[in-house]
């Protein structure tokens, strides 16, 4: 793998670090398998991308956090209000926020960037290595900001929600609330997600949110599986070190001049691979002391 293809793939890795931060609220912090982020992920993009075009790439990626958190919003009513099962809800502002991403993207299925100021082009007037700099800059921000949230009351709350949604009922705090704060910030970081990527890539597509789960509950589980789960601040930590880990075991994957019409076969193998890994580590351990275990029998 060149340097390059090294650069290229730390940097994706943190723009993508903040989808698997998403997922990482909803589905770790509060227990909701969200996968409305698909959606949100896509609209990001496009509302971005739109931006970028009329020439405000920084108010994009706000644009990018704001739909996103809408997106959630929608999420949120239909699971606490209208009692619509969770996976479902997601599933169907999924499905909605294709024909609202078209809308958006005025018709048009793909807008191009490349010749348009980005953010990463205005970063590129201050600072080099601006794509990786500035990558790392917006990423670490939203992490300590996510961490610093989690120990403030609502934090908690939410937190709370995620463990024990019947207690914290009995504890008089609105659980609705929390969740849709939950579900607003986790569709939120993955719309700005949807928004730098489409920076850095140089176009937004309406299909950029196909498969976008896997690749952040991929990022999310080798953090886990490599780190462990700890405090919270860790847990944030190692979802980005595990998303920047994901794109360069992909990265040293397609050097091997992999067809790139297998990358999702390539990246549902190390998702499986990650998910095991905790039981096959349970079960090496489980054989090596079942065969101390025979040596010592043997030896009295």
């Amino acid at each position: 793998m060149t340097m390059v293809a090294f650069t290229g793939a730390v940097e994706l890795g943190l723009i993508f670090a903040l989808l698997a931060l998403g997922i990482f609220v909803a589905y770790r912090i509060l227990g909701v398998p969200d996968l409305t982020v698909e959606g949100s992920f896509a609209a990001g993009a496009s509302v971005g991308a739109m931006l970028v075009v009329a020439g405000h790439p920084f108010l994009g990626l706000v644009a990018s956090a704001a739909v996103g958190a809408g997106a959630g919003l929608v999420t949120s009513v239909l699971q606490t209000k209208l009692k619509v099962q969770p996976i479902l809800a997601g599933i169907l502002t999924m499905t909605a926020s294709y024909s609202v991403n078209l809308y958006i993207m005025g018709g048009r299925s793909n807008i191009p960037l490349l010749r348009e100021e980005t953010v990463f082009t205005a970063a590129g007037r201050v600072m080099n290595n601006e794509r990786l700099l500035f990558s790392l800059f917006v990423t670490v921000l939203v992490g300590a900001a996510l961490g610093l949230f989690f120990h403030t009351r609502l934090g908690l709350a939410l937190r709370a929600t995620g463990d024990n949604d019947e207690m914290v009922r009995a504890s008089s705090i609105n659980s609705a609330f929390t969740k849709t704060v939950g579900l607003c910030i986790a569709n939120g970081i993955a719309g700005l997600s949807g928004g730098l990527i489409a920076q850095y890539q140089g176009f937004a597509d309406i299909n950029m949110g196909f498969g976008m789960v896997v690749v952040a509950m991929a990022s999310l589980i080798i953090g886990e599986a490599v780190f462990g789960r700890r405090s919270v601040i860790w847990n944030i930590a190692s979802v980005i070190v595990g998303a920047v880990i994901y794109r360069l075991i992909l990265a040293f994957a397609l050097s091997f001049r992999f067809n790139p019409a297998n990358l999702r076969a390539i990246s549902a193998i190390i998702v499986a691979a990650a998910i095991s890994f905790p039981a096959i580590k349970r079960q090496w351990e489980l054989f090596m002391l079942k065969r101390r275990a025979k040596r010592g029998a043997k030896s009295a």
